[in-house]
C-alpha cells in the first residue's frame, strides 16, 4: 500500500475514533453568554499578570489573544490581563521558583504562569498553588479531554492545579521520498512500522540494503531510525508492557523495574544502535534526516514543523523530500500508550477575585475558536473535545501559513491521542529521575556504537565487532546501574 493511500485510509477511522472520544457534541466552553463570576466587578477591574515561555510566533499569537480578551470578554467581566515571556522553559521555571521562595532579587509571583507538572509540584509544596477544581462546574470539566485535565491533578485527589491549554504527543515522521525507493526495492510496508519490533526489523533490512549498494565497501550500511526523547521511550514502553516505571502514590515514587520489560526496551534500541541500524546523530533526529543519514524518527508531534523539506548530501547535491507521518509505534503485545506533553497554566494562590479572574481568562482562552487558532499556530493540539477533531483542525490549518507539515501529521497525532496518552504524576526527585532515563540508555548505546565502528576500522567484521556488546551480561550490568541511579534520585 502506498504512502498516500494509507494516510488517506487512516482519516475516516481516526475521525470515527475521535467522535467516539468526544461524543456527538460537547458543546462549547465559550463563556461570553454566561453571567459574570460573582467575585468580579466590571466597575472595579482586576489586573492579572501571566508569565510564559512563549517566543516568536507563539508569543505574538498569545499576545494577540490577550488583547482580544481585554477588549471583549475581559471588559465585560472586569479583568485586565498582562503577559510577559521569561525566556525559555527552564528560565521560567527558575524565575517562578525564585519568586515562590521570595529570594532576594526575585520578582513578585505572577498571578499565573506556564508550567509542567514537576515544577508545579515544587511550587505547590511551598503552598503557592491554587486548586482550580472548585472554579469549574462538572459540565465545564466535561468539555475537556479527560486525560488532559487528569494531568493537572498533581495530588491525585481530584484537584486541578495545572490548567491544560495546548498538548502534544509523539508521532513517527518519515522521509516519504526515500522510503518509497527502499519500499519498492524490498517490499517493505508502512504497516510494519506500527510496532516497535517492526521498526527494528525494517531498520536491519534497510541497513543491509544500503550496504549492498556498495558491494566493494563492507559495513557501510546506513541507519534507518532514531528517537528524540529517550525518557518517553522508557516510560511509555514500560507502561505498554504492563509496568509503570514511575509508580507514584501520594508524591512518593516506587520504581517498577521489570527485567523482561527492560530487556524488550534494550533489544529494540540498544541492540539496533550498536549494530548501526539506528542512530542518534545531531541535536535532534530531524538534523540527520536533513543530511540523508536517517530515514525516520519518533519525535514530538509539535516538532513536525521542523521536518526538513530537502535532503542535502553535500554542497552540490540536494533534493526535495515529502513528509509522511504515522501514529507512535507500540510493542506488538503491548497496550497503546504514547507520551502526553505540553505545559499548562498554574494559578498562584491569592484571593477569590484574582483566582476567578485567572480562571475566566483560561476558560475563554481554551474555548474552541481561540484555542484552535492558537494551537494550530503553535503546532499543538487544543484541549477540548469539541476542538480536538480532524474536521476542525484541518479547516483551521488550511488557512494558516506554513501548516502543510502540521496537516500531514494531524491524522497520526489524533490517532495516537485517541489510542491512549500518558503522563506520570510528579514526585520528589522526578526531574532528576527523568534526566537519568534520558541519558542512561542512549549514552551507552552511542558510546558502544563508536567502539564497534573503531573495531571495524581496525579490521574486525561488523559481526565480530558487535558481538561482545550483545551478550546478556552487558544488559544486566546496565540494568543494575540504571536501577541504582534511579533509586538515588529519591533517596
Amino acid at each position: 500500500m502506498g504512502i498516500r493511500t494509507i494516510m488517506r485510509a487512516c482519516v475516516p477511522c481516526v475521525f470515527a475514533g475521535l467522535m467516539a472520544l468526544t461524543g456527538c457534541s460537547a458543546g462549547s466552553n465559550e463563556s461570553s453568554d454566561a453571567e459574570p463570576a460573582s467575585a468580579l466587578d466590571p466597575s472595579s477591574p482586576v489586573q492579572i499578570e501571566l508569565w510564559t515561555y512563549y517566543n516568536g510566533t507563539q508569543q505574538q499569537a498569545f499576545e494577540d489573544l490577550v488583547k482580544e480578551f481585554n477588549e471583549g470578554r475581559g471588559k465585560e467581566l472586569g479583568v485586565v490581563v498582562t503577559s510577559s515571556s521569561q525566556g525559555g522553559v527552564n528560565d521560567l521555571a527558575a524565575a517562578v521558583t525564585d519568586s515562590a521562595q521570595e529570594l532576594v532579587g526575585s520578582e513578585a509571583m505572577p498571578d499565573a504562569f506556564l508550567s509542567y507538572s514537576d515544577t508545579a509540584s515544587v511550587i505547590d509544596g511551598l503552598g503557592r498553588v491554587a486548586d482550580l477544581a472548585g472554579y469549574l462546574t462538572d459540565e465545564e470539566k466535561a468539555l475537556y479531554v479527560e486525560s488532559f485535565l487528569d494531568e493537572g491533578d498533581i495530588d491525585g485527589n481530584g484537584s486541578l492545579k495545572v490548567f491544560p491549554v495546548a498538548k502534544s504527543t509523539e508521532t513517527l515522521q518519515i522521509n516519504a521520498t526515500d522510503w518509497q525507493v527502499f519500499a519498492d526495492a524490498t517490499g517493505s510496508t508502512l504497516e510494519e512500522l506500527s510496532t516497535i519490533e517492526g521498526i527494528t526489523e525494517v531498520a536491519q533490512r534497510y541497513c543491509e540494503w544500503t550496504d549492498a549498494q556498495t558491494p566493494d565497501v563492507a559495513g557501510d550500511g546506513k541507519p534507518f531510525f532514531g528517537r528524540d526523547a529517550m525518557a518517553n521511550y522508557l516510560i511509555t514502553g514500560s507502561k505498554q508492557l504492563g509496568h509503570e516505571l514511575f509508580d507514584v502514590e501520594g508524591g512518593v515514587c516506587t520504581f517498577d523495574i521489570d527485567r523482561d520489560t527492560m530487556k524488550a526496551l534494550w533489544d529494540n534500541y540498544y541492540v539496533p544502535m550498536v549494530q548501526g541500524w539506528f542512530s542518534a546523530e545531531g541535536k535532534f533526529r530531524s538534523d540527520a534526516v536533513k543530511t540523508g543519514d536517517l530515514l525516520c524518527y519518533v519525535g514530538s508531534s509539535s516538532s513536525v514543523v521542523y521536518f526538513p523539506q530537502t535532503v542535502t548530501l553535500d554542497d552540490e547535491t540536494s533534493y526535495p523530500i515529502e513528509l509522511a507521518a504515522l501514529p507512535a509505534p507500540t510493542f506488538a503485545d503491548g497496550e497503546p500508550c504514547a507520551p502526553q506533553q505540553g505545559a499548562g497554566f498554574v494559578v498562584t494562590k491569592s484571593d477569590e477575585k484574582r483566582e476567578t479572574a485567572c480562571v475566566e481568562f483560561l476558560k475563554w482562552f481554551t474555548a474552541k475558536e481561540q484555542n484552535t487558532g492558537f494551537s494550530v499556530s503553535a503546532g499543538y493540539m487544543p484541549v477540548t473535545k469539541e476542538a480536538l477533531t480532524l474536521e476542525n483542525l484541518e479547516a483551521a490549518a488550511s488557512g494558516s501559513d506554513g501548516s502543510e507539515n502540521y496537516s500531514i501529521n494531524l491524522p497520526a497525532t489524533l490517532e495516537t491521542i485517541e489510542a491512549g496518552v500518558y503522563a506520570n504524576r510528579p514526585f520528589d526527585g522526578g526531574v532528576d529521575a527523568r534526566a537519568v532515563l534520558e541519558s542512561a540508555l542512549s549514552d551507552k548505546a552511542t558510546a558502544d556504537r563508536e567502539a564497534v565502528v573503531s573495531a571495524v576500522a581496525a579490521g574486525a567484521s561488523p559481526e565480530e565487532a558487535a558481538a561482545p556488546f550483545l551478550e546478556d551480561r552487558v544488559f544486566d550490568e546496565w540494568l543494575e546501574d540504571l536501577t541504582a541511579r534511579l533509586k538515588a534520585t529519591t533517596a
